[in-house]
């Protein structure tokens, strides 16, 4: 019976229709819409609220809350993110019954149970019609085509299906038809979509309204299709169409990937300017897009023929990974279609969570969900060139709601891509190529060094393979001559570090800097202090046909200690933007590669990601291609150059690890135990006491015992098995072996020992070595399972069978090259491959190296295995200080870095939590969204305080996690439990007492550097030498670290309570993930554990022992006191000719990281005096008082053999050591040798 129509104009009540989404993309057309149909029926009122205004806009929450509390009609979309759906959750949920309808969809589970439509409820079983439903979705479909054109499909089918049933299949169907409208979200379709509501569920109190409104079927665009501003109906199907309108195209073909939902809403300027602007740089255009959240079938459509790419480049805007959106994302699939279409993928960022104004004021850039969603989830894919290029602006005449290009942002953009595309498409023997090597710290021997890398045996084999491949190379014969070629030349002549390669005018510097005025605020006029003669500015290197080897100046500020402390937005130095500049206009790069682990440009000011052209990185690479090679265990530095610097990186492997093995009396010291343990029984008293005085005079002169110690007879069998124990740690550790060589496999033993290392680390230790290598060698999987079954304690079922898989692969992968390839397929433009960064013991899926690193899923931080595992650390951990102090303590101060919690996904994270007595708390998607306590009951003992300190990499990398830590700091805080079993109540509770402010504020426990800035800046100044007394460090340390990140994210300085939180800490900790990184192989350890520790040391007025957890090998893992991981360093290593040989193998760059171990060990006496007095004598005695190794070292690299001396005179000076007179005597004048040597090699040079 068809229902009569009434006139609009006798409209009792206005009837309220509420959307709530997450965004505004469609608000503009939702407002036009609803305008229109108020033409209609005036009695109508139409609101949207979106969720991301919530955050920044309070009000705008309480609006939607009252919005919904009186809505008659609610829709809700696009409700993913905990925070969204907690804010509005309860007043659905009391509006649900009482309203005409609530259509939940395409949001979680939590709000879509919500739907009540008639007699349709979401919440009760599937019965009828829906279970109906449930079995059609299930029945899958076998045509091949992807999961979104399968549902929309099956979307236009339902309708027709149920439109004959009777009951709640009607309603059922309505549900569907609504999708309908909004996935086809045109102004005239979210009309039609609330007439259909309107008429269908609005009660009899809006029956005038509910009758005057006629709806339509929801207008049928394509689900895959074509935009474009000049089409006519501004979509469609065909590419015919669109290539009669766009402009002629010359340089290349670019596809780009949109947002369905914008283009038929009308919101797309934003596109529009993106479009345009590449046309303008003679590009072609094919902006794309697809039904829901799978770019595949518009990919496949479009910008493939035949099975073959026709695009040169692919941009995707619509802020999603490639397949998947806010709550899910299918990586695998998307890697699989852009190594088919083997082209640069670039992933740009359209603001919804923030304004352009917001945007551009943030030191952040963008927030955390955005930098989460936007830029890490699509760099799991391979995307790379992460940037803002619209949003939407207060400022905006017409519809606030729409979104506005940033023009300044997609000029680069389009830039960037135009290089791209040129750079492919120019022959190979016409490129030019810039390899930039690094040099830091500056004057120190260190110039063209890199981590882990033999870094000119490297750029050898590298320009050895672009030769062969076309490139115009001309190489020396060896690599020797090629550093010679760069470090020498006319250096002397200009007082230079390395050759000057030319020479940039001071006129012509300060006529072509755009920054100029900036730069002189920072350093004066040009040009500066660094690398010049005064008239002149330098460029160093070396050119080799059409590739320039050039070297990275420096930061500037290395030397100027004070300038540490206060730096905050610096601008580079006059020469460091001329470098750059230079290579850009003059050198006219078709490409740059920075060359190794890692240089300066990326941690330059600017915002932490999202960069404007107001960043230094930005202005600096400006739209130059960069790649980057990178170490493959570095994840966090590397996603730092890749978003703030637009790298493509380009993995390269860590050197082999070996074990230690004992050496010189070590090997006597064993010899002697074992000759005691082989004793007669019947061996008289006196005849062992000899025998234990041989042991024990041996053990002094290896430093395991003081001289002249003697032990009682009833303690002979256990003190003889804690030194075995001890020579057994030293021979059994880990240690790298030499540096990494680009093009070189490793060799056969090589791959021997690190796959024996492997399965060590994943739980196989003690295999035989030689039935181990004849399994291998033979590729002899069952043999191989069989041995480590062997020797797996309580493997899983099939552990040991994937392990001997995983082993086979990557003994096969290691004796391969992958780098060299990737760096020439980098340089022709094309994809690279994804990979995760991590430690390669414990992650063989890094293997093959010479792919694109990424981090781990944010949302999945820490992983389920990391939580377990972190758990047990932290309970480790209490345990040995418990052991030593015979007490629980009640703070603690842990230091966390990008990088460790990237490869162990997380384990530190969860270290923190466990100690706090919390957990990670995740949503309906299993993500991790915050903390949750657990009850006291359940963690049996007290609540530890844990004072966090983030490295600056963590704090960009991870802005979601920083607030998790903040959260369960805060929890702690505010839980009501007796503050003898709660440590974080009752110190906040005290602090809140003794200055009188909120529990907010005395809560925090969150500390990192402000935004924008990086490190700790104490190992930059203890390398400098220019400090005084170790209070200096403790005041840089607090300086720099005194900024606090609360659960909201928001950061604000707190050098005041810092330093008060730091008098209740007891222990500093830190964890040890990778045999690589030892605390003495870089500065960032003593920087940052170190720095704390005397901060803590100055705050308390005494030392608290500070403790290192070493999980390198596998296993449970060693929690050792500092001054027992130095002692085992440097036994394992720098006093291990296995260690140092292996480095002097690669020469000046051996030389360079021999003494960066003896500065970074001082660096640990400045910083805690947790280093033993015979470390620094036997180290002398070593590496400089043995005259023909001092000969050797200074042959290798004079400036670090100087340095070398230097600070171990430096060590002796800052009574660190404790000398003798005849040793100091015997050091200066060895020192004086090298001096002498350094000026004899340059005076040679110079003749």
């Amino acid at each position: 019976m068809k229902r009569k129509r009434t006139s609009a104009a006798r409209a009792d009540h206005p009837l309220r229709v509420v959307l709530v989404t997450l965004d505004n993309h469609v608000s503009g057309a939702w407002s036009r819409a609803a305008h229109a149909l108020s033409k209609q029926v005036p009695a109508l009122s139409v609101s949207s609220h979106a969720a991301t205004d919530w955050d920044h806009n309070p009000a705008s929450l309480e609006e939607a809350c009252a919005a919904i509390a009186n809505g008659d009609i609610v829709i809700v979309t696009m409700l993913f993110l905990e925070a969204h759906i907690e804010a509005v959750r309860g007043a659905l949920e009391a509006r649900r019954d009482d309203c005409d309808a609530m259509i939940c969809c395409m949001s979680a589970p939590e709000i879509m149970r919500l739907t009540r439509m008639g007699r349709f409820r979401m919440d009760t079983e599937a019965t009828g019609a829906l279970a109906l439903l449930k079995r059609l979705r299930g029945g899958g479909d076998k045509s091949g085509r992807s999961a979104g054109a399968q549902q929309m499909s099956m979307l236009r089918r339902l309708p027709r299906l149920l439109r004959f049933i009777p009951g709640t299949a009607q309603d059922v169907r309505a549900y569907f038809l609504t999708l309908q409208y909004w996935l086809a979200g045109s102004e005239t379709n979210l009309a039609r979509m609330m007439a259909f509501l309107v008429n269908r569920y609005a009660g009899d109190t809006h029956a005038t309204t509910r009758d005057a409104l006629v709806y339509e079927p929801p207008i049928e665009y394509p689900d895959t299709g074509l935009y474009h501003s000049s089409l006519p109906d501004r979509v469609t199907d065909d590419p015919n169409v669109l290539g009669k309108t766009v402009k002629k195209a010359v340089n290349g073909t670019v596809g780009v990937l949109l947002m369905r939902s914008y283009a038929l809403s009308g919101n797309s300027a934003h596109y529009d300017a993106v479009i345009e602007a590449l046309e303008d740089r003679g590009l072609r255009v094919i902006p794309a897009f697809a039904a829901g959240l799978d770019a595949r079938p518009a990919v496949n459509a479009f910008f493939m023929e035949r099975g073959e790419p026709i695009v040169d480049a692919v941009v995707s805007l619509t802020g999603f990974s490639l397949v998947g959106g806010p709550a899910y994302n299918d990586t695998d699939a998307a890697q699989e279609l852009l190594e088919s279409l083997d082209v640069p993928y670039l992933a740009v960022q359209g603001l919804e969570f923030q304004s352009l104004q917001d945007w551009q004021s943030s030191s952040m850039g963008l927030m955390p969900v955005e930098a989460t969603m936007m830029v890490a989830i699509p760099e799991l894919d391979g995307a790379t060139g992460s940037m803002v290029f619209g949003g939407r602006s207060e400022g905006a005449s017409g519809e606030k709601f729409d979104m506005q290009p940033e023009p300044e942002r997609i000029d680069r953009l389009a830039d960037r891509v135009a290089r791209l595309v040129s750079l492919r498409h120019t022959p190979i023997a016409e490129r030019k190529v810039a390899i930039v090597l690094f040099n830091f710290p500056p004057n120190s021997g260190a110039a063209g060094t890199a981590a882990h890398l033999s870094v000119f045996e490297s750029l050898f084999n590298t320009l050895s393979a672009m030769r062969d491949e076309g490139y115009h190379v001309e190489l020396p014969e060896t690599h020797a001559e090629l550093r010679d070629a760069i470090l020498n030349g006319n250096a002397k002549q200009f007082g230079a570090e390395a050759r000057v390669h030319t020479r940039i005018p001071v006129d012509d510097h300060v006529r072509s800097e755009p920054w100029l005025k900036e730069i002189e605020e920072q350093w004066g006029p040009a040009p500066g202090r660094e690398w010049t003669d005064g008239q002149h500015l330098f460029v160093l290197g070396e050119s080799f046909g059409n590739v320039l080897v050039g070297i990275q100046p420096p930061m500037g500020y290395e030397g100027d200690p004070m300038r540490m402390l206060f730096e905050g937005g610096l601008a580079p130095t006059h020469v460091f933007s001329a470098f750059y500049r230079w290579l850009r206009e003059d050198f006219s790069a078709n490409a740059v590669l920075h060359f190794g682990t890692h240089g300066s440009l990326e941690f330059m000011p600017g915002k932490q990601v999202g960069l404007s052209g107001k960043c230094w990185p930005d202005r600096l690479i400006a739209d130059l291609p960069n790649i980057y090679l990178y170490a493959a265990n570095n994840p966090s530095e590397g996603l730092i150059a890749k978003r703030r610097a637009a790298s493509t990186l380009v993995s390269y492997l860590t050197p082999p690890v070996t074990h230690s093995d004992l050496y010189r009396h070590l090997v006597d010291l064993r010899a002697a135990i074992d000759h005691w343990r082989q004793r007669p029984a019947d061996l008289d008293t006196a005849a062992e006491q000899t025998m234990i005085d041989t042991v024990l005079s041996i053990a002094a002169r290896c430093e395991l015992c003081e001289e002249g110690v003697e032990w009682p007879a009833d303690q002979w069998t256990v003190k003889m098995s804690a030194l075995r124990d001890q020579l057994d740690e030293i021979e059994q550790a880990l240690i790298p072996f030499g540096l990494h060589v680009v093009g070189e496999p490793l060799k056969p033993e090589e791959r021997h020992e690190m796959l024996l290392a492997m399965a060590e680390s994943s739980g196989a230790p003690g295999v035989n070595p030689e039935a181990f290598g004849q399994a291998v060698q033979d590729a002899d999987t069952a043999a191989l399972e069989e041995l480590l079954a062997d020797t797996m304690s309580s493997p899983e079922e099939g552990a040991s069978a994937s392990l001997a898989k995983t082993l086979l692969q990557a003994g096969e992968t290691l004796g391969e090259d992958h780098e060299l390839r990737a760096i020439l397929r980098a340089l022709d433009g094309r994809f690279i491959q994804p990979v995760k960064g991590g430690d390669v013991l414990r992650a063989p899926e890094i293997l093959p190296t010479g792919r694109n690193l990424h981090g781990f899923d944010p949302f999945r931080l820490p992983a389920r295995f990391a939580h377990s595992e972190g758990c047990r650390q932290a309970e480790q951990l209490l345990a040995r200080h418990q052991a030593d102090a015979g007490v629980l303590p009640e703070s603690v101060a842990l230091v966390l870095w990008g990088t460790d919690n990237l490869k162990t996904e997380g384990v530190s994270i969860a270290q923190a939590l466990a100690l706090l007595g919390a957990e990670p708390r995740q949503d309906s998607y299993g993500r991790v969204v915050g903390a949750r306590l657990l009850p006291l009951e359940q963690l049996g003992r007290p609540r530890i305080d844990v004072l966090v300190t983030l490295s600056g990499i963590f704090r960009d990398l991870l802005p979601m996690q920083t607030q998790l830590l903040a959260e369960a700091s805060w929890l702690a805080a505010t839980a009501d439990e007796d503050i003898e079993q709660n440590f974080v109540r009752k110190h906040v509770l005290a602090y809140q007492e003794e200055h009188g402010c909120d529990l907010e504020q005395a809560a925090l426990r969150v500390f990192s550097n402000a935004e924008g800035a990086y490190g700790s800046n104490v190992n930059l100044m203890l390398d400098s030498g220019r400090w005084e007394d170790e209070e200096e460090l403790a005041d840089c340390y607090t300086q720099r670290k005194g900024f606090a990140y609360d659960r909201h994210g928001k950061v604000s300085q707190q050098s005041d309570l810092l330093n008060r939180v730091l008098e209740d800490v007891e222990l500093a900790y830190q964890n040890l993930d990778s045999v690589e990184l030892g605390v003495t192989t870089v500065d960032h350890y003593f920087g940052t554990l170190g720095g704390i520790s005397r901060a803590v040391q100055r705050a308390r007025g005494e030392r608290v022992p500070v403790y290192i957890a070493d999980h390198t090998a596998g296993g449970s893992g060693r929690v050792r006191t500092l001054n027992e991981q130095v002692a085992l360093e440097t036994r394992t290593r720098l006093l291990n000719p296995k260690w140092y040989e292996s480095m002097l193998d690669h020469g000046y760059e051996g030389v360079r990281q021999i003494e960066a171990h003896i500065t970074n060990t001082m660096g640990w006496s400045a910083t805690t005096g947790d280093v033993a007095p015979w470390v620094y004598k036997q180290l002398s005695e070593t590496f400089v008082l043995d005259e023909d190794m001092r000969r050797r070292l200074a042959e290798l690299n004079p400036v670090s053999a100087a340095r070398m001396a230097n600070r171990l005179i430096e060590a002796q000076e800052r009574e660190y050591w404790g000398a003798d007179e005849e040793s100091i005597d015997a050091l200066k004048r060895a020192g004086e040798d090298l001096e002498d040597f350094l000026e004899g090699v340059t005076g040679e040079v110079a003749a």
